[in-house]
């Protein structure tokens, strides 16, 4: 199995990101957070700071399971302007990788024209950018090979979601016993 590559941008939404990279990596992924923007340093949208693991020029997608977009803004709008990134997203289209996006990112597939025809679902208010997508209020969609959420109170859905498609249902079912994941209130 590939590696996940979870693109990490100045302004990303802290908890959409490194919910990807915890819970895929207990899941036995080999996770490589990877710096869009030059620098490896990233400072979220609420001044939580890590270090990536790579920057997107450095690393070479070919061998991805999974290409995953955390949302958050300005992190969103820095993703929408890394020309590296787009390119390796339409790459992988109508490949076997998974495409994936959480919050307002599934807008950078939506402005690389990914989403036509597919069904989708976003943070509210970013569903007019999600161009030629059939959009619902789900907390997770798949459609093909895209899968898409809503937000940080999605984020650990939306990792089940891909370790269930990647490793399957059993596997993601022993993630959330594991994580003692439990949405009732």
């Amino acid at each position: 199995m590939g590696k996940i590559y979870v693109f990490a941008a100045q302004g990303v939404e802290e908890i959409e990101c490194l919910t990807q990279v915890d819970l895929l990596r207990r899941a036995g992924f080999e996770v490589v957070v990877t710096a869009v923007g030059g620098e490896l340093r990233i400072c979220g949208s609420h001044g939580i700071c890590f270090e990536a693991d790579a920057r997107i020029e450095e690393v070479s997608l070919k061998d991805a399971s999974a290409l995953v977009l955390p949302g958050g803004m300005p992190g969103t709008l820095n993703l929408l302007k890394d020309q590296t990134l787009a390119d390796a997203l339409k790459q992988a289209a109508g490949t076997d990788t998974l495409i994936c996006a959480i919050c307002a990112a599934p807008r950078v597939l939506g402005a690389a024209g990914l989403l036509q025809g597919h069904t989708a679902t976003c943070y509210p208010g970013i569903e007019e950018y999600l161009t030629g997508a059939v959009t619902t209020q789900k907390e997770v969609e798949v459609s093909g090979q895209f899968v898409t959420s809503r937000g940080l109170g999605t984020a650990i859905p939306f990792a089940l979601k891909i370790i269930e498609l990647l490793a399957g249902r059993d596997a993601a079912e022993k993630m959330k016993n594991s994580i003692v994941f439990n949405i009732s209130l």
